[in-house]
């Protein structure tokens, strides 16, 4: 059967957002930029530069076959541990918004949580691609797994980084869904998983006061839900066409770090509903087109991996957007492709790079759901499987 080239439309929407991102970083960042830093193109250098690598790695790694890359995977995931580890330790780790979630490398800073990541989708994906016929068994076959995320977790739990351990928890939830595990597991698993996460929530105040600002934004507008009542100020200001490109005012220092997690709020104000709007679709678009590699992966591994990516890229822009317009409590998630951060935006491009690769092998005939099941007698059978047309 006849393989096809990459998916041209996750490399067109890809490229059309971190352009776009590209554009509104140096519209957002501008004025704070030249205030803070007495140079208006400071984070657009950094954000071209970053790009760049970026890309570079994009098209390096969509030449690499990914069952090379996936046999890595265990390596990666010790290596990710181990400087999850690091930056903890003081004089090795930088506080920066009273966070430790940065090791300093002097040109620049690395974010070890970005690379955790894609090294936990490359992992879950390669030893679940072999052993998810153990996944029937909840001590023997899911527990283990579960224990890896865990460990991760606790290790973000403290520079602290919430948004990611909610990211990763919910990549790897849906990863192991994809390779077989039993929803009565994750049932079972909910309670005694729902009342830890109550008790982290709880055990800082700012935490609850971050819910209780939730729930009225505007009554605690001069401290907790300061950004949130800014980005709804933005947000509505903008119409339906915008202020136009560069005219934001909520970036004029009402608006903290307009540039990184609020970013798609100034979108809003300078482009409009429309801009607003084009965003989403090209998510929605590189969405559909990512499901559509997992699901004509030529292999379980790179039906999982493909799942893991997309579904990566897809909570993050999900849950950032959320949290620009108070949909859910604030959390600090950025926009991928948008937001400005070099590991954020290098690790997302390498990710896109390893779908690349997968969407090669593809074929356009046919497809079969991820999903397997087993009988009580541990014989597989397929919950789905068609035949599809051209896409």
């Amino acid at each position: 059967m006849r393989k096809r080239e990459y998916d041209f439309w996750i490399l067109f929407t890809v490229l059309v957002m971190l352009a776009m991102g590209t554009v509104m970083v140096f519209s957002a960042s501008s004025y704070s930029a030249q205030y803070y830093q007495n140079n208006k193109y400071y984070f657009l250098i950094r954000q071209l530069l970053w790009g760049t690598v970026g890309v570079i790695s994009m098209l390096i790694f969509s030449n690499i076959d990914y069952h090379r890359i996936a046999a890595c995977s265990p390596l990666l995931m010790l290596i990710s541990t181990i400087l999850l580890g690091l930056v903890l330790i003081p004089g090795i780790g930088t506080v920066i918004n009273d966070s430790r979630r940065w090791i300093n490398l002097k040109v620049t800073t690395f974010q070890p949580s970005e690379f955790t990541k894609i090294a936990l989708i490359l992992f879950l994906s390669f030893s679940l691609s072999k052993n998810n016929h153990k996944l029937k068994y909840l001590f023997t076959g899911l527990m283990p797994y579960l224990l890896v995320i865990a460990a991760n977790a606790a290790l973000l739990y403290f520079e602290p980084h919430m948004s990611a351990i909610i990211l990763i928890t919910m990549v790897s939830v849906i990863i192991l869904f994809c390779a077989g595990a039993r929803i009565s597991h994750f049932l079972l698993l909910s309670v005694p998983v729902g009342v830890v996460g109550w008790q982290l929530i709880i055990s800082q105040p700012y935490r609850v006061e971050r819910i209780m600002a939730f729930t009225d934004p505007f009554k605690y507008s001069q401290d907790q839900g300061f950004q949130v009542v800014n980005s709804l100020y933005a947000i509505a200001s903008g119409s339906l066409f915008g202020r136009g490109l560069g005219r934001s005012l909520q970036k004029n220092l009402y608006l903290p770090e307009p540039h990184n997690d609020f970013i798609f709020a100034i979108l809003a104000e300078e482009l409009g509903f429309v801009g607003a709007v084009t965003v989403i679709i090209l998510f929605m678009l590189f969405i559909w087109r990512g499901m559509r590699v997992a699901m004509n992966a030529p292999d379980t591994l790179g039906s999982l991996i493909a799942t893991g990516i997309t579904s990566l890229i897809a909570l993050e822009a999900i849950i950032n957007i959320a949290v620009v317009t108070s949909t859910i409590p604030t959390t600090g998630m950025p926009l991928p492709f948008f937001s400005a951060g070099g590991t954020s935006t290098v690790f997302l491009l390498t990710s896109v790079g390893i779908l690349l690769n997968i969407s090669k092998g593809t074929t356009s005939t046919s497809f079969s759901i991820i999903r397997n099941d087993q009988d009580d007698y541990g014989n597989k059978r397929s919950i789905s499987s068609r035949k599809v047309g051209e896409l």
